[in-house]
């Protein structure tokens, strides 16, 4: 079964989008914060991360940079969920190594499409 690793430190926004996703067919880790959130990338080897860019300590910005940069990480597909919607932060996410970016508010359907279609594209 595919698994998708959740972080955001909102926990709403954290157990909406793991049930919606675990609706939809997936096994999903999820976690509150940046370090959990490398830590688990790393242990358990989720097939896609989604990464809330601003939780404590370290970012998605930042654990995505991690991710990219260690070998057994580099390839995990990553979509960012964030509020920050200005058109920078968005060329920022992608310049990080982010393969999409949605943002909050956001429709828990469109993001399992995202999810789905992330996969489909790195599966190639």
């Amino acid at each position: 079964m595919t698994t998708v690793l959740v972080a955001d430190d909102d926990s709403d926004i954290r157990e909406l989008v793991a049930f919606k996703l675990g609706q939809a067919g997936y096994d999903v880790l999820a976690v509150g914060d940046g370090a959990a959130a490398l830590e688990t990338a790393r242990a358990q080897e989720p097939d896609l991360a989604i990464l809330d860019l601003m939780m404590p300590g370290l970012s998605g910005l930042d654990v995505c940079s991690q991710l990219r940069r260690d070998e057994a990480t580099a390839a995990l597909p990553v979509i960012m969920l964030t509020a920050k919607a200005q058109e920078q932060d968005v060329a920022t996410g992608f310049a990080t190594g982010a393969d999409d970016y949605v943002v909050k508010p956001f429709s828990p359907r469109e993001l399992v499409s995202r999810v789905q279609a992330v996969l489909a594209r790195t599966a190639s």
